[in-house]
Order: C-alpha cells, then sequence, then structure tokens
C-alpha cells in the first residue's frame, strides 16, 4: 500500500469523518493551504485508490467532494447494512429514477407519459429517499413542478457527476423528446448530436 503524505491522510481523515461533502473551501481553510495544492493532494489521493483497488472512492460533486464506497461493492454493502425496506428501489423506482436523471428537469406529467402509468407516488418516494428534489417551475400553463437528481443520487451510484452518465442512444432520446412535446404541447428545443453535427 503507498504511503500517504500528511496532506492527504489529513484529507483522508476530514472525508472519513465527516461522511458527507466537503467543499474544496473548507477544505482549504482546515489545511491552511491554496486551492490549487488541496486539488493536487486530492487527486494523488484518488490516483492511490484506485492503483490500489480500494472500496473506497472520492468522487467531486461540483465545488465538493465526498468518500464513498466505489457502486461494484455496493450488492456486498447492503448485506451488512440491510437497508430498510422503505429504501429498497423497487423496479418502478428504478424506471422512474433513470428517465430523471437523464430529462432532468422534468414534470411528474413528462414522466407519466414516459412510462405509461401514474408515477405520483413514485415520485414522492424518490423525495422522500432524498434520490431527486424539486428543481424548480415549468414556465406553462399551471406551472408543474420540475424535478431533477440530487448530490445523495450521485453518491448512492458511484456517479462523478449529471455528465458522467452513460450517453443515449441520440435517435431514441429524439424520439421520447418528441413525443413528450406531441403529449403535452410544450417544446423542449431538443436537437440531436447527429442533427447539431449537420
Amino acid at each position: 500500500m503507498a504511503k500517504l503524505t500528511k496532506t492527504e491522510a489529513a484529507i483522508e481523515a476530514i472525508l472519513f469523518a465527516l461522511g458527507a461533502s466537503v467543499e474544496i473551501r473548507q477544505l482549504c481553510a482546515a489545511l491552511e493551504m491554496k486551492e490549487s495544492e488541496v486539488i493536487q493532494n486530492l487527486e494523488s489521493l484518488k490516483d492511490k485508490y484506485n492503483k490500489e483497488n480500494r472500496g473506497i472512492q472520492i468522487i467531486d460533486l461540483g465545488d465538493c467532494v465526498q468518500m464513498c464506497t466505489r457502486s461494484e461493492y455496493y450488492d456486498k454493502l447492503i448485506k451488512v447494512c440491510k437497508t430498510p425496506k422503505k429504501q429498497v428501489l423497487t423496479d418502478a423506482i428504478l424506471e422512474t429514477l433513470s428517465i430523471i436523471a437523464y430529462k432532468q428537469p422534468i414534470t411528474k406529467s413528462e414522466i407519466e407519459h414516459i412510462r405509461g402509468v401514474s408515477s405520483d407516488h413514485v415520485v414522492n418516494r424518490l423525495v422522500e429517499f432524498g434520490l431527486v428534489y424539486e428543481a424548480g417551475k415549468l414556465d406553462a400553463p399551471g406551472r408543474p413542478a420540475q424535478f431533477a437528481t440530487t448530490e445523495e443520487f450521485l453518491r448512492r451510484f458511484g456517479i462523478e457527476s449529471k455528465e458522467s452518465l452513460p450517453r443515449l442512444d441520440s435517435d431514441l432520446e429524439a424520439e421520447i423528446v418528441h413525443e413528450v412535446e406531441e403529449e403535452t404541447g410544450w417544446k423542449f428545443g431538443f436537437e440531436s448530436e447527429a442533427n447539431q453535427n449537420k
């Protein structure tokens, strides 16, 4: 195991003890170091974790970082933690969460059109779990609420950012948006990569 520097060990201790996202500026203040120096030490620590195939990782969350378990070990972790029943992610919940993750911000009616069934209960459960939140209101009649994923979603699934989600096939994405636009009468200004590159 590669030896950590004192600064790396201090960062590791802070992230482990807090167990939540920590702002870079907070690390700078605690370590009395410049942002560039803190980031350099963070990258070095991440590299050591990766090279040693550690069960933990440090993920970037905008201006914050957090230590969390690697997603590939979640099935082992769940056996120890015995996640309460209310936290079980059913197929319906995962399907809805996937739609929100890829189409955020998105309204309940848009979700329901894609799924073909009422999604009130499922969306409410995702909000309860802290995986999605109300991100604002759509500028349309009735001002329906729009939903997006949270930092907890990124941590739970070991994703560094929303941009790190696997890419959807552009034609499939365009088809989904077209269907939602026809159903709701709203326009989203979507243009597939293929069309953008013409």
